[in-house]
């Protein structure tokens, strides 16, 4: 199917992406929309016949966990509501606990990279074909952006993926921004990867910005997209015609021209690709396809979509344990496992708790304002070892009972915001918002009168 140009669509730039002149399809957080009320924006797209295709961002297809019944329904509910021709998630763990790990669930509030490990593949192609059966239209699953790498990796990016196409038939997202990121902060060559795909597999494309600091690049999605992106995109270009690309953003969103503008800077990349391509592209089975586990081994690799190796509990286990150790190192303070690089844990683990501390403020607008500048400290203090235990409405409620509890002290820092935090608190924690009639405002105030007595 060729979709051709397309946008993220994000509610803060709704109205700039309906009056958008060229865009033929637009992509939509699937955890971000209730199917029984979609946003009007979307729906007007629909009317107009713009393709909507949602991106799932919390399966965790390659956690060691099987993927989640519930979250499969909600995207195949989504993909039947929007009359989406496919659905996208992405490689990679979001959680890691339970009873893989037999240790408790942690929430990375993040995508994490999986170790390119034949264990790790055999577990990503069984939960792939999980969601595939589990789904109404064909999936297709993304790079992710990484910013330290597993010890002892086993196959490159590009094997790694060849292989998870040929034993499962999935389709492919390739993000050429990540493939820039991990160009940058873990020496991947972008072109040896483009070599190794298996390109006819590609469903469509990703392409954003971000910035370099100390060395490492950051996939933020906040900043205009660079030139070396746009040149793998050439790359990619040249080597065969994507049937989809899409430009990404979820930060900083600037004005409608300067949108449009990095819109038509994907168009010329892609333009100069397909003038200075070789017809036909790279031959997929060339000498960069992935090598089977073992000389002439016979274990379902290069056998195509109908066979897989199934991932027994031991090697869920295995990997569940080196999951949950790397995670809890990222969120709760945990030692660093060994092998992995202690500086870009730091740098990821940091990430992880900005990134928290943004979502919540968007979750929970409420706290930035009550707290003031002390927010955003006093939130990065509290990630460093408490871990998420739910979503971000739950991490809000959590920091701000943290924040109550810290402060009810001699020393504590908000005792001049107690009140209206606990106000605030108390609203949200319980099963159902608490009646704002006057009989039982006052009843709730004379309770807390007797309380203090």
């Amino acid at each position: 199917m060729r979709l051709g140009t397309g946008i993220g669509w994000r509610p803060e730039i709704a109205d700039v992406v309906e009056r958008m002149p060229g865009i033929d399809w637009v992509e939509a957080v699937s955890e971000n929309l209730c199917p029984g009320h979609l946003p009007d924006s979307l729906l007007r797209l629909r009317r107009r016949g713009v393709t909507v295709v949602p991106h799932g961002v919390s399966l965790g297809l390659g956690g060691a966990e099987r993927p989640d019944a519930g979250r499969l329904a909600a995207l195949a509910e989504r993909a039947g509501v929007l009359g989406a021709p496919l659905v996208t998630e992405h490689i990679a763990f979001v959680r890691a606990g339970g009873a893989p790990a037999a240790s408790p669930l942690l929430e990375a509030g993040h995508l994490l990279p999986v170790p390119r490990t034949r264990d790790a593949l055999d577990v990503l192609c069984e939960n792939v074909r999980v969601a595939q059966d589990a789904l109404p239209v064909p999936l297709a699953v993304e790079n992710i952006a990484a910013l330290f790498s597993w010890p002892d990796e086993e196959l490159t990016e590009g094997q790694f993926l060849y292989e998870l196409a040929d034993r499962t038939g999935v389709r492919l997202l390739i993000d050429v921004a990540n493939l820039h990121t991990n160009h940058v902060n873990r020496g991947e060559d972008p072109a040896e990867a483009l070599g190794e795909l298996p390109l006819e597999a590609i469903a469509y494309v990703h392409v954003a910005g971000g910035f370099e600091r100390d060395g490492v690049w950051h996939d933020s999605h906040a900043h205009p997209v660079p030139r070396p992106v746009l040149d793998i995109l050439t790359d990619l270009a040249s080597r065969v015609a994507p049937p989809g690309v899409l430009l990404e953003r979820d930060e900083n969103f600037p004005d409608g021209e300067e949108l449009a503008g990095e819109v038509a800077s994907i168009r010329a990349a892609l333009a100069e690709g397909r003038a200075g391509g070789a017809p036909g592209g790279p031959d997929p089975a060339g000498p960069h396809r992935a090598v089977p586990r073992g000389a002439g081994a016979d274990d379902g690799a290069g056998a195509g979509a109908g066979a897989i190796v199934g991932a027994d509990d031991a090697v869920r286990q295995r990997l569940g344990r080196a999951q949950h150790a790397l995670l809890a190192s990222l969120v709760a303070g945990a030692p660093v496992p060994e092998g992995f690089d202690r500086a870009r844990l730091g740098v990821q683990a940091r990430a992880l708790a900005g990134k928290r501390a943004d979502v919540v403020a968007k979750v929970a607008p409420e706290l930035p304002v009550i707290l003031g500048p002390r927010y955003r400290p006093a939130f990065l203090a509290y990630a460093r070892t408490r871990p998420m235990t739910g979503g971000y409405r739950r991490d809000a409620l959590d920091f701000a009972e943290h924040v109550l509890r810290a402060g009810a002290g001699p020393e504590g820092t908000f005792r001049d915001v107690r009140r209206e935090l606990r106000e605030w608190w108390r609203e949200r924690s319980g099963p159902v918002p608490r009646s704002a009639r006057p009989g039982a405002r006052l009843a709730r105030a004379t309770r807390r009168v007797l309380l203090r007595r």
